[in-house]
């Protein structure tokens, strides 16, 4: 029997949703036969994954890995809290964090296969999630904070300062971990976000019969309260909520952050 070629092999997976490795043994099996491999890998279980792919996926893990100067925060997508702790998740989860961290996220494709066929060999919708590399430049500090809960990262964050020490890098990194700031500043923040926001408050405040006079101020202040919640550097420091982390930074300066949270 001639070689099975890939695009045999793409073709049966395709059509039932097999892995590489289980489709390539299936045609090897059957003599290439098509139809014959595709009852193999029914009778076998393995034809299944296909099917998986239009269900909830909102467990998993979060893998972070430091390489020099560069770290990476991969997010492997399940459908439950017990596959996502199993050691074959975490394994998976942690080996692309370290691939991406070492080399970038275009190495990543290179993963596609081993990742169908975790999701064979578990049964449930697996997938990447979001993918972030941060790589510090020269003379700034990076540093991490990964929380953990059932065996697996479940909450990572890098974070990138310039003019600042380690510590202080991390202790930013945990308190984003906790306070969830989306934008750095509030100069970052979209108009499109907040003119509805604007246009919200004005009008609870119309609704509470607050004086037009004061209208101005109202709303300029609970704003303000909006920004804290969503902006880093407005934000009350989680070890000290008298200061904000801006305060907490002086001289020093967050050049990039990026957090990744299941569920989130």
């Amino acid at each position: 029997m001639s070689a099975i070629s890939a695009q045999e092999v793409k073709r049966l997976r395709d059509v039932t949703g097999a892995g590489f490795m289980d489709a390539k043994r299936a045609l090897t099996e059957n003599e290439g036969n098509f139809e014959a491999s595709s009852d193999w890998l029914r009778q076998k279980g393995l034809a299944s994954s296909g099917k998986r792919s239009g269900r909830q996926n909102a467990e998993g893990a979060v893998a972070l890995v430091r390489s020099g100067d560069a770290a990476a925060l991969v997010e492997l997508k399940s459908e439950t809290d017990f596959v996502a702790k199993s050691p074959d998740f975490v394994d998976m989860a942690n080996q692309l964090a370290q691939l991406v961290a070492d080399k970038g996220e275009a190495v990543l494709a290179d993963k596609a296969d081993a990742i169908d066929d975790l999701k064979v060999t578990l049964k449930e919708n697996i997938e990447l999630g979001r993918v972030v590399r941060i790589e510090a430049a020269a003379g700034n500090v990076l540093d991490t904070y990964l929380h953990m809960q059932n065996e697996r990262g479940k909450n990572g964050v890098v974070v990138e300062l310039s003019g600042g020490s380690q510590d202080l890098a991390h202790d930013v990194a945990v308190h984003i971990a906790f306070a969830r700031p989306q934008y750095l500043s509030r100069h970052e923040v979209p108009d499109s976000e907040v003119e509805p926001e604007r246009r919200l408050i004005e009008a609870q405040a119309r609704e509470q019969g607050k004086p037009e006079q004061a209208m101005a101020k109202i709303i300029e202040g609970r704003l303000t309260g909006w920004f804290k919640e969503r902006c880093l550097l407005e934000q009350a420091f989680v070890k000290d909520e008298k200061q904000r982390v801006q305060q907490v930074l002086g001289d020093a300066t967050v050049a990039r952050f990026a957090q990744v949270e299941i569920g989130r």
